[in-house]
């Protein structure tokens, strides 16, 4: 047996004893480190909830770098209504690092109820106030995020943010299983989302829903299978390009993932997350009761998303590695975040593992 094969079985043991459908995918150094897939075909599309933040954040900076969008212009420079209620000096930067001074247009159930329904979404953000002063405390937009960058790309491409992501983002990476909005075709690859608990079987009930599957919800509504994540994730690995394929810059990645809060409690959140500008940042979390849901060994140089403790995924460029989590298990809690944890920490340790006896091998 190998120095990492312990570590390897212990993050198949844990995606295997939990139930559900589960899809277990990671490459190191662009190869195949382990793929398991348990209770979904092998082109099941999952319901990524947050974890899909990153596509439209790198959108917005792809139509930045191209000069379409300027980052420290107020959003209400592009949407013009946005600016009511003392939201003017609102930039796209802040949006990006959930420092915009709002969490929610009206409230969490509100935004939620709205959320199938653009108009009514970008309204509700329109005429929302600030809770906090711009910038000055981190408070993740779990639905206002989407709605904001996606009125945004819509202004200045004059496309519908669906069609601009899959113009810019999707086809030229080759990212053909990736949905902001699933089509009628493609429904019946889609996993369903199961409760575990009181609260989340209710939930699961209108997230199976198919006017849910099909609606455009850039913070929550990313529909893909594993392989589109990992390729994502490839991609910004390898400093923006792929097979020739060019999507940003080395220095626009770079800028992408400065910490803009580095431990401080999210007001939304009521955790202390490492947010860059449109991802989530690795690093143990060093207080009692937080789990870093990218895995407590992560690197602080690791960025991803966690998707309501249900999908996950994330790279760490100082191991070459892409990792990607994706589940139907919905409303566990701290137990998921634990789960997650665990899974990464198991294909982290065994990756250590494997560097350490070859350098020891090279030494001998």
């Amino acid at each position: 047996m190998s120095a990492a094969e312990p570590e390897k079985a212990d993050a198949l043991r844990l995606v295997r004893g939990r139930g559900g459908a589960t899809r277990l995918l990671v490459i190191r150094h662009g190869r195949q480190y382990l793929d398991e897939r348990i209770g979904c075909s092998p082109d099941a599309l999952f319901w990524m909830f947050s974890a899909g933040k990153p596509f439209i954040a790198v959108l917005v900076h792809k139509l930045a770098e191209s000069g379409v969008i300027e980052l420290d212009a107020p959003v209400a420079r592009y949407w013009p209504e946005f600016a009511q209620y003392g939201k003017g000096s609102v930039t796209t930067r802040r949006v990006l690092q959930h420092r915009s001074g709002m969490a929610v247009a009206t409230s969490s159930v509100g935004d939620a109820l709205a959320m199938t329904n653009w108009e009514r979404s970008v309204r509700h953000v329109a005429h929302a106030r600030l809770r906090w002063p711009v910038g000055a405390v981190p408070a993740y937009q779990y639905l206002a995020f989407g709605f904001i960058l996606g009125e945004i790309v819509q202004r200045v491409t004059r496309l519908p943010v669906a069609d601009a992501l899959r113009m810019h983002l999707l086809e030229p990476l080759g990212l053909h299983n990736t949905y902001l909005g699933v089509p009628s075709r493609e429904l019946y690859r889609c996993v369903p989302i199961r409760g575990t608990t009181t609260v989340g079987r209710v939930a699961a009930i209108d997230l199976n829903r198919r006017s849910l599957r099909q609606a455009v919800i850039p913070a929550a509504g990313i529909s893909t299978t594993a392989e589109d994540v990992a390729r994502f994730y490839s991609m910004l690995l390898a400093g923006g390009e792929l097979d020739g394929v060019r999507i940003l810059s080395q220095s626009t990645i770079t800028r992408m993932l400065r910490p803009s809060s580095n431990g401080e409690l999210d007001r939304y959140a009521k955790a202390p997350v490492r947010w860059s500008e449109g991802l989530q940042l690795g690093g143990a979390r060093h207080e009692a009761g937080f789990i870093s849901p990218l895995g407590e060994l992560s690197s602080k140089q690791a960025f991803g998303h966690n998707g309501s403790n249900c999908c996950v995924a994330w790279a760490d460029p100082t191991r070459g590695l892409v990792f990607v989590h994706l589940t139907n298990r919905l409303g566990e809690g701290l137990d998921a975040i634990g789960h997650h944890s665990a899974v990464a920490d198991a294909v982290i340790a065994s990756c250590d593992a494997t560097d350490v006896a070859a350098d020891i091998g090279a030494d001998g």
